[in-house]
């Protein structure tokens, strides 16, 4: 997701190499298809409380009636150690006060680690063992019961980086039975391009059993039709992509995947995903019924003021929070 910008080495492979990626015609993780996030887990709208004028998190669940929040980001505190923004401690500060009044009020919460900017634990943790250990502390530091890995930008575009974030939420999966996972990450409108579909390649050839791959359908750098139409396009390309990578079914491959749209004008100003596109994605979520509907943002879900910025509103003329009445009706 954002940060507040949007997603968007080659080497030589030898046979051993090549033979990774050629997923086999049964993978384990497609014998034994993950659940998928349930019910009203499945609509966690994007928070961010470093900025854009974050709203209380029981005031929208108020207004709105959403029980579940993704907040965002952790990242590395310039080592392999997690920390909001890469500078709030997890225990004794304000987000975790935040998740205890969410609590309070009835509602949980998704951890998303990584985003666009920032120090990025993929890549400054050494290797599997050591990502699977930072994202552990997070886990443990609020009982986790479902975990987001945004991954963009540099992360996203380095293969050994990849990797090894499959290998450590494989780690994580085998730590903590039971944990939703996603991994979020960009696309074209026609589904992932290369880099994303290597990394759902990986997810499959190590059996990771993700409970969704999710895609962020915008930010295309032009387009013809609807953003609705573009996403949905997004979604099925996705939707390609797993089920090959996998060998599942359509209809369990359209379980395994997921959504983060954006709502407003997108970072760019160049695209305007508007209630009705929103509407769009929800009737597609619920004729294949897929894991995941979220959007960047909550801070974003109304009218710009005097001297807003786009961290803060969505660039369009709507009541307060009509994108999260929206993503509040899918029930999965």
């Amino acid at each position: 997701m954002p940060l507040p910008t949007t997603p968007l080495r080659k080497s030589a492979m030898g046979a051993a190499v090549l033979a990774l990626f050629a997923a086999p015609a049964v993978p384990a993780a497609a014998q034994n298809p993950a659940p998928r996030a349930p019910g009203v887990m499945a609509a966690a709208p994007y928070e961010y409380l470093g900025w854009g004028n974050p709203q209380k998190p029981t005031d929208v669940m108020a207004a709105t009636g959403v029980k579940w929040f993704t907040l965002a980001f952790i990242l590395s505190d310039g080592g392999c150690n997690p920390k909001w923004d890469g500078s709030r401690a997890l225990k004794g500060g304000p987000d975790e006060a935040a998740i205890k009044s969410i609590r309070a009020a009835g509602g949980d919460i998704v951890v998303s680690v990584g985003g666009w900017s920032g120090a990025k634990l993929g890549e400054k943790c050494a290797g599997a063992a050591a990502l699977a250990g930072a994202y552990q502390k997070v886990i443990d530091a609020y009982r986790l019961k479902a975990l987001d890995i945004d991954i963009e930008n540099t992360e996203f575009g380095n293969a050994t980086v990849r990797q090894r974030v499959v290998d450590a939420l494989k780690i994580v999966e085998r730590k903590n039975p039971g944990i939703v996972t996603y991994i979020t990450m960009g696309t074209t409108p026609s589904g992932p391009e290369a880099k994303g579909k290597d990394l759902i390649k990986r997810g499959a050839a190590a059996g990771l059993a993700a409970d969704a791959w999710v895609v962020m359908p915008f930010e295309f750098g032009g387009h013809t039709g609807t953003m609705g139409q573009a996403s949905v396009s997004a979604l099925e390309g996705l939707k390609n992509a797993v089920k090959s990578a996998y060998g599942y079914s359509d209809t369990v491959a359209h379980q395994h995947i997921g959504v983060s749209s954006m709502n407003g004008k997108s970072d760019g100003g160049d695209e305007t995903i508007t209630l009705n596109d929103f509407k769009t994605i929800l009737a597609y979520a619920r004729q294949h019924h897929i894991a995941r509907f979220a959007f960047w943002s909550v801070n974003r879900d109304r009218s710009c003021g005097s001297g807003d910025d786009a961290d803060s509103c969505s660039g369009v003329s709507q009541a307060p929070y009509a994108y999260t009445k929206i993503v509040v009706q899918y029930a999965g």
